[in-house]
């Protein structure tokens, strides 16, 4: 991505609409496999889904979740902020790109980009902090590539397909970001 302008993309409130999208990419592995999700196949019903987005727009589950949507206005993933800590002023960031076909070319790095500017002036938050399996290397670079700097590892920390992975964790300071 060195030298090239990211892709435009805008973050909006996700809608019941998103649901056969989001459906659809939680039946990939490829896409899931980083993330939390159920070990069973699929890890959610279209109800569950549809459920799941219902929570995020009424702000019943503790997630600010966006879409994210391409400058063409198509919808290929989502990011949010969750484990929001008002007193201390920190939040833990999550993202995917569902869509395969938008993979590698700098979407992700913009809506995480947006949904940082977001969360530093609009929730007025010092820190954001994510965590990401050791393995995902491609993940761990675009996180470096947008400021945010390694804190440590936490061991074993998620139980993915049989066993304990690690994970690092990240953080970026509203200072470094604006």
């Amino acid at each position: 991505m060195k030298g090239r302008l990211l892709p435009v993309v805008t973050i909006r409130e996700l809608s019941l609409s998103d649901t056969e999208d989001r459906y659809q990419w939680c039946l990939d592995t490829e896409v899931t496999k980083h993330l939390n999700m159920p070990e069973k196949y699929p890890p959610f019903t279209r109800e569950e889904t549809s459920s799941w987005i219902q929570l995020c727009i009424s702000r019943k589950n503790g997630y600010e979740q966006r879409a994210i949507v391409t400058e063409e206005g198509k919808h290929i993933g989502w990011v949010d902020l969750k484990n929001i800590d008002r007193l201390n002023g920190h939040a833990e960031l999550g993202i995917a790109i569902g869509d395969k076909r938008y993979w590698g070319q700098g979407y992700g790095l913009s809506a995480m980009k947006a949904m940082l500017r977001w969360g530093f002036t609009e929730l007025e938050l010092n820190k954001i902090w994510l965590r990401v399996e050791m393995d995902n290397e491609k993940a761990i670079k675009s996180y470096k590539q947008s400021g945010f700097v390694e804190e440590g590892i936490l061991r074993e920390d998620r139980y993915r397909e049989g066993h304990y992975v690690d994970r690092l964790r990240m953080s970026l300071l509203r200072r470094e970001f604006i």
